[in-house]
């Protein structure tokens, strides 16, 4: 039996994966206040009816959050962050991966929650 092929997932093989996989574990485990607070409105198919993953592993990078359905990466960026350059870098590999990506910072996501909510609802199709 052949496994089926995924439309939207690259393949999880090597030791690149090896490294991201509990890494991306314990990142779920230890979030932030503001990735928590953007969790509990993004679970179980709040926004728009579609599925979030939380610290999903895309090529070489873990995103905050992601939903294949839309190919939508969503980052909070906060203390954890590299920097605007790093970020920078970072988004435009993602966006070259056909991903499309939506940064919020801290506090954004902690003060104007409902106001991100409506951005993110408003680019799925």
């Amino acid at each position: 039996m052949t496994a089926r092929k995924h439309p939207f997932r690259t393949p999880k093989t090597g030791r690149l994966w090896g490294k991201l996989k509990p890494l991306a574990r314990q990142m779920r485990h230890e979030p932030t206040s503001a990735e928590d607070v953007l969790w509990q409105r993004l679970r179980n198919h709040q926004v728009a009816g579609l599925h979030f993953r939380r610290q999903h592993s895309i090529d070489r990078f873990i995103v905050d959050f992601y939903c294949a359905e839309a190919r939508l990466v969503i980052e909070v960026d906060g203390a954890s962050h590299a920097g605007p350059s790093s970020d920078a870098e970072r988004q435009a590999s993602l966006e070259a991966l056909g991903r499309r990506v939506l940064r919020f910072t801290d506090t954004e996501v902690l003060s104007q929650l409902d106001a991100v909510i409506a951005r993110i609802a408003g680019v799925v199709p």
